[in-house]
């Protein structure tokens, strides 16, 4: 299941200039994994040509987002919002021009309170991850 371009937008809720995912390459019941080439018009991105570490949180988060809009049944995507960010590890912000993937896995639901893990790589390396709280409406 590969989606990409405009079909993204029927998966998470974000538009231009914040939208971080631009393809969704894979899933199965509680993971996937998403695809950000990091472009110099992104939001997030400093002065030096790195994208900052919230960046790759947002793009985590939408990640997450992707995942939740491909399992829902409705014709919008649901809206989540990030409660807690937990145990962040950035080994280094992607410069312009790289290919991020990451993989975002669901764990616990209580609620509408979801437990997820993100993983961001860049050529087979990790870059960050974390833990994340979201709450879906």
């Amino acid at each position: 299941m590969r989606i990409s371009g405009e079909d993204i937008k029927r998966l998470i809720p974000q538009r231009y200039p914040m939208m971080m995912v631009d393809e969704f390459e894979q899933r199965d019941d509680t993971s996937a994994v998403t695809v950000l080439t990091v472009r110099p018009d992104n939001y997030f991105v400093i002065h030096d040509g790195t994208m900052a570490e919230t960046g790759l949180i947002e793009h985590m988060a939408q990640s997450c987002s992707a995942l939740a809009g491909s399992l829902s049944q409705g014709d919008k995507a649901p809206i989540g919002m990030i409660a807690e960010i937990k145990h962040f590890r950035c080994e280094r912000r992607p410069l312009v021009g790289e290919r991020l993937e990451t993989t975002v896995t669901f764990g616990l639901t209580f609620g509408q309170m979801t437990l997820a893990h993100g993983v961001v790589t860049s050529n087979g390396n990790t870059v960050a991850e974390t833990d994340l709280k979201i709450f879906m409406q």
